[in-house]
């Protein structure tokens, strides 16, 4: 359910850009924010929604959140300026159910089995994103940018059908959940899930800008027409799942999983300034490619499982929550970035800008993880003693 909701968000990152420029409003900050503004949304009323979920229960607040995604995917599909399409897009953020079907995973899963159920949680984002890639441009082809607006709507219903029909009804909450707003505030402040909100957010933000410009990039440069962007898309992305599948299984312990999300921060930071750099080589571009989303899945599978296993058992509605918050201010944040620097410093600039904030995100992890690592490892030599 959670998937086929951001499979519908993702299907247009890797078209969008490219088509919102024909619109004759269009300007790079506006593409930018249209890309973003989902985020913003979320942002505002994720917590509302995941609340609302704790006073009538988590599906009836979740069918209200898909209802009006699936509205707003009708208002851009609709639109024929790029405002239009803003406004679209920003009611589709406002359909914040991340964190209420989080809490409800919560609901429905054992004490031992959570953490196992969050990197689920993870993949099949990862999976979701993969597949959007790769369908979102023939998809375009077929139906158009208002196609694929379209099809956002439909996802979302058919995510409610599966909400309904597949998905049980916990009859009583085993879990904390959807958090109030001093619990999320605790949690965004808490030093030890600092480094893992902080790079959620990067991780995000890195994505929304890159996307403002990737589509340009394959467009102006190789001369690629949109219904062949999968010819990319598609060994990048085959790739990519093969080393998400290989290391997936070295990120039980939570010391090497933080190794693991420092190396994918460097390999982030590489594979955009391999964009920037790439100039009309297809080679080079589809190396840098390779590296910035094989990186890009490890870490949405890999950082949720860490929030999971390092939160409070009491306090785990809410770390999600900051998680989730993080994120989608990391999106809004990027598609600005993106729209910005596409203005002032072109194409190349977009990730060189990205390529640079990984300098910013690099020493958060580094030190984060040894905060982490010293703290666990103080908690299990007191709890050694007291043995």
């Amino acid at each position: 359910m959670i998937s086929l909701r951001l499979f519908g968000l993702f299907l247009i990152m890797p078209v969008f850009s490219l088509y919102a420029q024909q619109m004759p409003d269009a300007t790079p900050l506006l593409i930018g924010l249209a890309l973003g503004v989902y985020g913003l949304g979320q942002v505002l009323l994720q917590i509302p929604l995941g609340l609302l979920s704790d006073r009538i229960g988590r599906k009836p607040a979740i069918t209200l959140g898909l209802l009006v995604f699936a509205a707003g995917g009708l208002v851009a599909a609709c639109s024929h300026s790029l405002l239009g399409i803003v406004i679209g897009r920003a009611l589709q953020g406002m359909g914040a159910v991340a964190g209420a079907g989080t809490a409800l995973a919560a609901d429905l899963t054992r004490e031992e089995n959570r953490s196992k159920v969050m990197g689920i949680i993870g993949v099949s984002i990862g999976v979701a994103f993969l597949l959007a890639l790769i369908l979102g441009p023939p998809l375009e082809a077929v139906g158009g940018l208002s196609g694929l607006f379209g099809a956002t709507s439909l996802l979302a219903l058919g995510a409610l059908v599966l909400l309904w029909l597949i998905v049980p009804t916990p009859e009583r909450q085993k879990a904390p959940a959807a958090a109030a707003f001093g619990s999320v505030l605790s949690m965004l402040r808490d030093g030890r899930l600092l480094v893992l909100n902080g790079s959620v957010f990067f991780l995000h933000m890195l994505l929304t800008a890159s996307f403002v410009g990737l589509p340009l990039l394959l467009a102006d440069r190789l001369h690629l027409p949109v219904n062949r962007h999968w010819e990319l898309y598609l060994p990048v992305m085959a790739i990519a799942a093969f080393v998400m599948g290989a290391c997936l299984h070295r990120m039980r312990d939570v010391a090497q999983s933080l190794r693991i999300v420092a190396v994918c921060v460097v390999a982030i930071g590489l594979g955009l300034l391999g964009f920037a750099l790439s100039g009309d080589r297809l080679v080079l571009l589809g190396i840098a490619a390779a590296v910035f989303f094989s990186a890009f899945n490890l870490l949405e599978a890999a950082l949720p499982s860490l929030v999971s296993q390092l939160a409070p058992a009491s306090l785990r509605g809410a770390a999600m929550g900051a998680y989730s918050t993080s994120q989608f201010m990391g999106a809004f944040v990027g598609g600005a970035v993106g729209g910005i620097a596409l203005g002032r410093l072109g194409t190349s600039g977009v990730f060189l800008c990205s390529a640079a904030l990984t300098l910013l995100w690099l020493p958060l992890v580094m030190v984060g993880a040894r905060r982490i690592r010293g703290r666990r490892a103080n908690s299990a030599a007191a709890v050694e003693a007291t043995s």
